[in-house]
């Protein structure tokens, strides 16, 4: 199993990370964070609770959040925090869904989302070595011992 955790580790970071930086993507240089804020923030909740400058600043942010947060894991760079902060989009996107439609189903795209984010969250670094962070600590160690 040990042998296997590596690969296991990539492929679940790697996929994520896809998922939401290709998601990110496509609302950041396709549809644009000012239509990807209306479709899905200002207008669908405009008699909510919320304010409009908060679904504004929301919903042209997370595009942003998406695209970095993706791709950082992709590569493995600060895939911990990127993980942790795509964790809390997450709660974001449920919360929101889930104030629309009390009975939201979350299987489609929320719930294989949060698995693939539990072995970037538990697993070690040293488990996974085909990421940025993986090697950036591997060059402090050998640094450290000269």
């Amino acid at each position: 199993m040990k042998l296997y955790l590596p690969w296991y580790v990539l492929f679940s970071r790697a996929m994520v990370g896809l998922l939401f930086g290709m998601a990110g993507y496509y609302k950041v240089f396709v549809q644009g964070p000012a239509a990807h804020a209306a479709q899905w923030f200002t207008v669908p909740y405009a008699n909510s609770w919320m304010p409009h400058w908060l679904l504004l600043a929301t919903g042209v942010t997370v595009p942003f959040v998406e695209f970095t947060a993706g791709w950082l894991l992709v590569i493995g760079l600060f895939r911990r925090p990127a993980a942790v902060t795509l964790g809390f989009l997450l709660l974001l996107v449920t919360y929101g869904h889930e104030l629309k439609e009390p009975l939201f189903n979350v299987n489609s795209h929320i719930i294989p989302r949060f698995l693939l984010l539990i072995p970037v969250w538990i697993l070690p670094l040293e488990s996974d070595r085909f990421s940025l962070d993986w090697l950036r600590a591997n060059r402090t160690k050998a640094r450290d011992k000269l």
